[in-house]
């Protein structure tokens, strides 16, 4: 240890726990450690259950059924990263879902016009949320809930309670039975909008505003950015990929469950926190979150090879929740601590 002229002290050597190699080791395990984390899953039940999970028909299955949740956590990223909650997407899916169930199967209404209406009613929706939360200056939290809520009664009302089969095979063929790569389409759809999502956050100018208003309000104001029309946009973006998400599970299942829904909010919030604690620790991102779902299914989907009960799915979720929230808290604080000391 030496000292300069103004006594302060600096290192000649550095330790070698902190050397630039082992630094850059553990920022790649870091960014990487959800990827590891589903190697690890898929290999433990791989051995234990080779003839079953291991198989092309449950790769399948796993990749086309999980893009309805794969789009309704990019929904939810979009207020996420402007540092706002949406509690209300699981109640957008199942409105939009009801909506094509009671218009084209019951009323007979073209699945393409009904497919236009359902995401013109998600921006509505997002209008509502933001109206309440930014005219009135209410939790979104709160205002998201309530919505959600009501929304739940709307879709009960709508199907009077009961399913409704008989979905056009114009939107099943298109989501669940055409196949690329042997891959049901909806996966497709859902990368698709995982790499946009991406691409607009960490390469447009809209993308980086909102994730400046996510980082400081305050700061964002005094930087001439428009803090509420920003926030409004992401509830109302935030809405409309809900429809949409609502749109795939209704061409996924080929009817319109009024409560099967609401089992999606809680999976879309851990893959939501657990991915922004991979590939770009400490932020909302769309690719962590990609493969936070498809790590979180392997396991879920393991455990019930297993033999293990239906309430193990959501200890596992719940469990992922919590542990994801906490290391999400700590490399923000610690992304915060290193940008201090430069």
């Amino acid at each position: 240890m030496t000292r300069t002229k103004n006594s302060e002290p600096t290192t000649d050597v550095v330790e070698a726990g902190h050397s630039p190699g082992v630094k850059v080791a553990r920022s790649l395990a870091q960014r990487f450690s959800i990827v590891i984390a589903l190697v690890v899953v898929i290999a433990v039940f791989g051995s234990l259950r080779p003839d079953t999970f291991l198989t092309t028909s449950t790769l399948q299955g796993i990749l086309g059924s999980q893009a309805v949740l794969v789009v309704l956590t990019c929904a939810l990223l979009i207020p996420l990263t402007a540092g706002d909650y949406d509690l209300s997407v699981a109640g957008v899916l199942m409105t939009s879902q009801m909506m094509i169930g009671v218009l084209n199967a019951q009323l007979g209404m073209n699945i393409w016009l009904v497919i236009v209406l359902c995401l013109v009613a998600g921006v509505v929706i997002g209008l509502l949320n933001g109206w309440f939360v930014l005219l009135f200056g209410v939790d979104p939290f709160i205002v998201t809930l309530g919505t959600g809520t009501i929304l739940s009664g709307v879709v009960l009302w709508m199907g009077d309670s009961t399913t409704i089969s008989g979905i056009s095979t114009g939107l099943t063929d298109w989501v669940i039975v055409n196949r690329f790569l042997g891959v049901p389409l909806a996966f497709w759809y859902g990368l698709v909008i995982t790499a946009g999502l991406w691409y607009f956050l960490e390469y447009t100018a809209a993308g980086r505003r909102l994730l400046f208003v996510g980082r400081g309000r305050a700061v964002s104001r005094l930087s001439g950015l428009r803090v509420t029309r920003i926030r409004w946009a992401a509830l109302v973006a935030s809405a409309t990929l809900a429809a949409l998400a609502g749109i795939l599970y209704a061409g996924t299942t080929g009817a319109a469950d009024p409560v099967s829904g609401e089992a999606f909010l809680l999976p879309t919030f851990a893959a939501a926190f657990l991915g922004s604690t991979a590939i770009l620790p400490g932020k909302f991102n769309s690719w962590g979150s990609f493969i936070a779902v498809y790590f979180l299914v392997a396991g879920t989907t393991g455990l019930t090879m297993l033999g293990a009960q239906s309430y193990v799915s959501d200890l596992f979720y719940g469990g992922a929740l919590v542990v994801a929230v906490c290391a999400s808290r700590y490399s923000r604080r610690k992304e915060v601590r290193e940008s201090g000391s430069l």
